[in-house]
Order: C-alpha cells, then structure tokens, then sequence
C-alpha cells in the first residue's frame, strides 16, 4: 500500500495504525495540514483547517460528523484503503469578508454572537437584492449545508443536502416566533444594528474580531472542498 503519502491532521494515532498497515503517511503538526493529495482529517477542527489549505486535497472526514458523511474513527483505515473507489461529494466554504477588509474562510458555519452574557443585540440578514429580516437576539447563524446538522440545527435551523445555499437562524432570539433561512450563499450579509453590547465573530468556532454597531460581514463562495464517500460495506457512516 505504500505510495503517495496521505496527509493526516488531527489525530497522531491514526497516523502511527496507517503507518502500521503499510500506508505512506505524511503527518501535520500543530494542527497544519500536510500538501498531498488526500488528507485523513480527524474530527471537525481537522476537516475546516482541510478547507483553508491552498490546492485541492481529497478529504477523507473521520469522527467529523453527518454533515460530511465522516466515517467512525476506528474505520478509519479501512476507508483509506477505499479511497481510490470513494464517491466524492462537494462541499462550499464561506469566503467572510470583515469589516477591517480582511477575509476569513469558514466550512462549517459563521457566527456573531454578544460577548457577554444576558446582553441581546440586534442584527439584519441582507442579500445584494433586499434585506431579508431584523431581529434581536444574542446572535445569528450562517451555516454550511456540511454545518446544517450542527448548531445551526439545535437552535432551529433545517438540515441541508449538498448545495451552495445557506442556513441563516437567530440564536436565543428575542420574538417567540423567529424566522429562519434557507438562502443562496453568495452575496449574503449580516450587520450589527445596536450599540448596546461587544459582539463578537466566530469563523468555524474560532474567534475572529470584534463586529462594531453599523458593521457588517459580507459573504461569498470561496474554493469548494471535495470530500471522500467511501463504499458503505467498507465503513459505516457516522
């Protein structure tokens, strides 16, 4: 089996047992994620850090959750084996442009939330055509299809196949009644509309930067990620 080497990032005993069954391994350290063509990413840190890298790896999702059909851990090489036979499926990354001008990339999902607690803000979903919607609540929520299952879901959202749209939900919202969104990705933004609380924006869980009153975040399609879907007799499906 040795060969081209598999990057795997976010689990260094995965590597050692690819290792062990004969598969050239390149290992990433401190969380980088190796320059080959596929990558074994472990767990949901792994597969968005997988979705920022230059180039187009095939990814291989393992304890990463449904959204990416990711395979158990202990399939793990098993699936590796499989990945000449894999299906692949395509995934959007959110390309987040900041108020500052700088711009982030996020595979699972987008988040402003109040950085303190007990404090509501209020915030406007727009796309380049009209305003969608404003609401208060703690925050909102940009998912991915890939990130629709995750915490998008638990405060109300829908669950998503594949596709270029996004997720939009209130979190904790002040209305017994929210709305939320099903809406296509590009063009999508969200601003701050209250200057009573600190808001903060988290890309993929990681906290980004402050978002001031009157400030927005604009949204837009960066470089899809593939994703591998190995035969279901070789590995069950989280």
């Amino acid at each position: 089996m040795m060969g081209t080497p598999v990057g795997v990032v976010g689990d260094d005993a995965i590597a050692d047992e690819l290792r062990d069954a004969g598969v050239a391994v390149e290992r990433g350290s401190d969380g980088t994620v190796p320059k080959t063509d596929r990558v074994v990413a472990v767990g949901e840190d792994a597969v968005a850090a997988a979705a920022r890298v230059d180039g187009d790896p095939l990814v291989l999702p393992v304890a990463a959750g449904r959204g990416v059909r990711s395979v158990p851990r202990d399939d793990a090489v098993a699936a590796v084996s499989g990945l000449a036979d894999a299906r692949v499926e395509t995934h959007p990354v959110l390309r987040v442009a900041m108020p500052d001008g700088t711009v982030e990339q996020a595979f699972w999902d987008v988040t402003l939330v109040t950085a303190d607690a007990a404090r509501i803000s209020e915030f406007t979903i727009a796309s380049t055509a009209d305003r969608i919607g404003q609401f208060r609540a703690d925050g909102v929520v940009i998912a991915t299809a890939a990130g629709s299952p995750g915490y998008v879901h638990r405060v109300g959202g829908p669950i998503l196949a594949p596709s270029d749209q996004a997720v939009v939900a209130p979190i904790a919202p002040f209305a017994t009644d929210p709305d939320h969104w099903v809406l296509p990705v590009a063009g999508l933004s969200a601003s701050v509309e209250r200057d009573e609380a600190t808001v903060e924006l988290l890309v993929d869980d990681r906290v980004s930067q402050p978002v001031g009153y009157q400030e927005s975040i604009t949204i837009s399609l960066g470089s899809p990620v593939r994703t591998a879907v190995v035969d279901e007799s070789q590995s069950r499906f989280e």
